[in-house]
């Protein structure tokens, strides 16, 4: 590791390197979509983003002959470990050249610097945690990532095996177009769940926005409890998440399920704005958001990013309603290509219900761990 110097970001030059890192290494690539450095930067804010309030976090920078050449965060999730009942430690935002000496003297920072919180082993990538993006991109490289999915370069892996870290688990992406799945099939399965267990799917309530994200949230933690990896999220930073999604979602794309008046599921798919985000280049100035505005008019794609049910319904085929609902919806509004993302590989019946749905998996992100 000689003429590898690792630092703590201490200061705001630091953390302008941090944030600009991406740009640079990324340059030229045609699948990369450059995050807005503002999202970034306030994701990063440590005295603001209410993540932080149940988390402990340090970001790295990795030099080599005064040229930073890779970053790293290293983070203690509260949540997740009384969640878990865990000593977990967590890496994340994680970005690097070509050299396997720069990555493990950036791992082995983090791992240390987690050790030294209590934990006992090191995961990741998550940014800054699985409600956000997360996972290393191992296969599906020839296209751009959908909003809030991850993309890296293809030697990305090679250096976390080399590093020491193991595969702890896969995430997968599937991939589906409108007018290749049997809309009359899932429908009547779909309705026939519907009317034995007297749900009622209807679009979200954008005049009550804020009572329907309640209700959301409640959901939410509930439904997805007991799956691996799963740290719920506060009120306040389901609701920072929820209205910063509020500017790019479509009411009938977002979907709650009721059984006499109770929300007992929802679900949540949005236009793939890192369509728009592309031409961008990161910055809303002097012109990023016209960019924006101007493309955003001409998404095709969707990503389900959130499916849940409560466990007492879970087997009801409710998710069948939710999917064949978004579907429809989803043709009605123009959008062709539909990506249903993350299903966690050990995850049978989704993986099995998708692909006889004719969906195909086209990418594939993994969860590495360092003991």
């Amino acid at each position: 590791m000689a003429g590898i110097q690792i630092a703590a970001v201490q200061d705001k030059k630091a953390l302008h390197e941090f944030v600009e890192l991406p740009y640079g290494l990324y340059r030229g690539d045609p699948y990369w979509v450059p995050p807005l450095r503002i999202a970034v930067k306030e994701l990063l804010d440590k005295a603001k983003h209410p993540f932080y309030r149940d988390a402990e976090t340090e970001l790295f920078l990795a030099r080599q002959d005064g040229r930073v050449v890779g970053r790293v965060a290293a983070i203690v999730d509260k949540a997740h470990n009384r969640t878990h009942g865990e000593s977990a430690g967590f890496f994340g935002f994680y970005e690097s050249v070509n050299d396997a000496a720069v990555a493990k003297a950036l791992l082995s920072a983090a791992r240390e610097w987690v050790s030294g919180r209590g934990a006992a082993f090191l995961r990741g990538p998550v940014n800054p945690s699985t409600n956000y993006e997360c996972g290393t991109l191992v296969e599906g490289f020839d296209s751009s990532p959908m909003v809030m999915m991850t993309y890296n370069h293809r030697y990305y892996p090679s250096l976390m095996e080399q590093a020491g870290l193991r595969k702890v688990k896969d995430l997968l992406a599937y991939l589906s177009h409108a007018d290749t799945i049997d809309i009359a099939k899932i429908e009547r399965v779909a309705g026939r769940a519907l009317a034995t267990n007297g749900v009622a799917v209807r679009p979200i309530d954008m005049k009550n926005f804020q009572a329907e994200v309640e209700k959301v949230w409640e959901v939410y933690n509930k439904a997805w409890e007991r799956n691996w990896g799963f740290i719920p999220m506060s009120r306040e930073e389901f609701f920072l998440m929820g209205k910063e999604m509020k500017q790019i979602l479509k009411p009938s794309l977002v979907l709650i399920g009721e059984v006499k008046g109770k929300v007992v599921g929802f679900a949540l798919a949005l236009p793939d704005i890192n369509q728009a985000l592309k031409p961008a280049g990161g910055k809303l100035l002097p012109t990023g958001l016209l960019k924006i505005l101007y493309y955003q008019r001409l998404i095709r794609s969707v990503r389900v990013l959130a499916l849940g049910v409560v466990e007492e319904y879970r087997t009801s085929g409710v998710a069948a309603a939710f999917y064949a609902t978004l579907v429809r919806n989803a043709r009605q509004l123009g959008y062709g290509e539909t990506e249903m993302s993350w299903i966690l590989e050990d995850n049978i019946l989704m993986n099995r219900s998708l692909q006889l749905m004719g969906a195909k998996r086209y990418k594939t992100y993994r969860i590495y761990e360092w003991n």
